[in-house]
């Protein structure tokens, strides 16, 4: 009987992309725009094994009127009454909004498994944003992308305990267990066309249970077969050689590479196996970088040992080519095999046992800040911009792989490359080969996610507080508005004011006709002329005195 799941959300959170990406094909309409989605939409689809039943929404809104929202918001309640299990999805780049809060009150209200998925958690940022969704109580939230397909693994895990749970044939003590003995460890084995894959699981399974031979591409679909070893439960898949992208042109060799591919997705331990004549070339670097950002542990296998020459030198030239190409791996367990002969095949269960362990690893908080502060004080991070970056607080936030976030002033500026050192530091003191290592840096939380108010001061510390001027005894301090006074006993020089030219005039002409008789005509200046008050005029050609001009000049 399928599992019936009920997508929910608040709008434009990724609910319709994930039930696209469930049900395998694009049944639901996708859009930015928020509230596209309006009625229940019902498809088959399966996470790997499980069947499901799944349950498209309508965007949550808290509304309880006529309007076509409020009818919406009931469509979504009966979802979330029929369903087995909620996938509840937020947006991990916009983390918590206050619409979120309100539908997980909603939740908390119904007797229903929810599972807490942060959706867009692609990219470091977005990634360390979508740990705020803890505060809503469901858990630690699973880091998803819908539309790129990752964390698929992770979702796999959480819904089998839920099916297992529904079932009858679950036991807490498997949940409180990461590393159950009863627990199947799913192992995955890769490569190129023609590297040894299938012999190699006949050999470790002592029968022919699968096809072999010379032709390369025998195997087409991803085979699982359940084993045990040592008491222990494996489950080995065997797939189909992984070619350069550009040599595949078949319809039924694409659809084999799909399925290897998510063959990786759902795998715990990867095994690459690669021929010893051509080990590390091209390809095998790239499927090698695949399985790193998928996340999964990784062991290197080389075939067809047997055939060595000289096996010394040749492995000697292997392990250097492998730490040179793949440095982001470095560490990474190197088996080296013949799955016709069953030389050396003894020594890869064990490796990836180990490698198991070291993936599912938990380091220990105070471990953790005591070696970071060994760490900064071996090679303290580069100054930028003139300040320094400072590490102060780190802890790991899940395992499979072990994931950490590293708390920092000024964590916007630290450079790759000191990154990359806080990697392979934390990889040589936990002894953690061949698994790969999940570091995000993020700035120092100044929000208490447990307060209520919602974060509304985002300062840290103290409010900042003016220094008041200082005040001399005997003075009165000054208004904050009001222009600064000079002291007392400061002597002010007079103000002196230009006369304008008029004024200077009449005071000459006054001092000019003091004692003269009364009833005098007043003069302007020295010399009189044809105008009144005026003198006869200088200039050359003027008329003299009575009117005439000048008898010296002739016209």
């Amino acid at each position: 009987m399928p599992l019936k799941i009920a997508i929910v959300g608040r709008p434009n959170v990724g609910k319709s992309t994930l039930f696209n990406r469930l049900a395998g094909k694009k049944l639901a309409i996708v859009d930015d725009q928020p509230g596209v989605t309006r009625d229940r939409r019902y498809a088959t689809g399966s996470l790997g094994d499980i069947p499901l039943l799944l349950i498209d929404t309508a965007g949550f809104e808290d509304l309880t009127d006529d309007s076509l929202e409020s009818r919406m918001r009931v469509q979504t309640e009966l979802a979330l009454d029929e369903c087995d299990v909620a996938f509840f999805v937020v947006d991990a780049r916009e983390g918590v909004t206050p619409l979120d809060r309100i539908f997980a009150e909603t939740l908390r209200k119904r007797d229903k498994p929810v599972v807490m998925i942060a959706n867009k958690a692609e990219g470091h940022q977005a990634a360390a944003t979508a740990e705020e969704a803890r505060v809503l109580g469901f858990g630690e939230p699973l880091h998803l992308s819908a539309e790129h397909g990752e964390g698929i693994s992770e979702l796999y895990e959480v819904t089998e305990k839920y099916r297992q749970l529904i079932e009858g044939d679950f036991s807490e003590e498997e949940e409180g267990d990461e590393d159950d003995d009863t627990k199947p460890i799913r192992i995955a084995i890769i490569g190129r066309p023609n590297a040894g894959k299938s012999t190699l699981i006949n050999k470790l399974l002592g029968e022919d249970r699968l096809l072999t031979g010379p032709e390369a591409g025998i195997t087409r679909d991803s085979i699982s077969v359940d084993w045990q070893y040592e008491g222990r439960t494996i489950r080995l898949v065997d797939t189909a050689g992984l070619r350069r992208k550009a040599r595949v042109q078949e319809k039924l060799e694409k659809l084999s590479t799909a399925d290897t591919i998510r063959a990786i997705t759902f795998a715990e331990i990867v095994v690459l196996c690669m021929d010893e004549a051509n080990a590390f070339e091209t390809q095998d670097l790239q499927i090698a970088d695949l399985v790193e950002r998928e996340g999964r542990g990784l062991i290197y296998a080389i075939s067809k040992w047997d055939l060595v020459a000289e096996p010394q030198a040749r492995l000697a030239e292997i392990v250097e080519t492998a730490e040179r190409q793949l440095p982001q791996l470095r560490g990474t367990p190197l088996v080296t095999l013949s799955g016709v002969t069953g030389r050396g095949v003894e020594r890869l269960m064990p490796a990836v046992l180990k490698c198991y362990r070291n993936w599912s690893a938990k380091v220990k908080t105070r471990d953790l800040n005591d070696w970071l502060a060994l760490a900064v004080q071996r090679h303290p991070p580069p100054a930028v911009d003139g300040k320094r970056i400072k590490p102060k607080y780190m802890a790991q936030t899940k395992g499979r792989p072990p994931t950490f976030v590293l708390f920092a002033a000024r964590s916007y500026a630290m450079p790759d490359q000191y990154r990359r050192y806080l990697i392979n530091s934390l990889r040589e003191s936990f002894d953690l080969p061949g698994v790969p290592i999940r570091l995000t840096v993020k700035a120092n939380s100044t929000v208490n996610p447990f307060d209520d108010s919602g974060g509304a001061s985002q300062t840290s510390g103290p409010p900042r507080v003016r220094a008041k001027a200082k005040v001399k005894p005997g003075e009165k301090p000054a208004h904050p508005n009001r222009v600064r006074q000079k002291p007392k006993g400061t002597t002010v020089a007079p103000k002196v004011v230009a006369k304008p030219r008029a004024d200077a005039a009449k005071a000459k002409a006054f001092k000019a006709n003091i004692g003269k008789p009364v009833g005098a005509r007043p003069t302007a200046g020295k010399s009189g002329g044809g105008r009144r008050g005026a003198g006869p005029s200088t200039k050359p050609g003027a008329a003299g005195p009575g009117g005439r001009n000048n008898p010296g000049k002739r016209r």
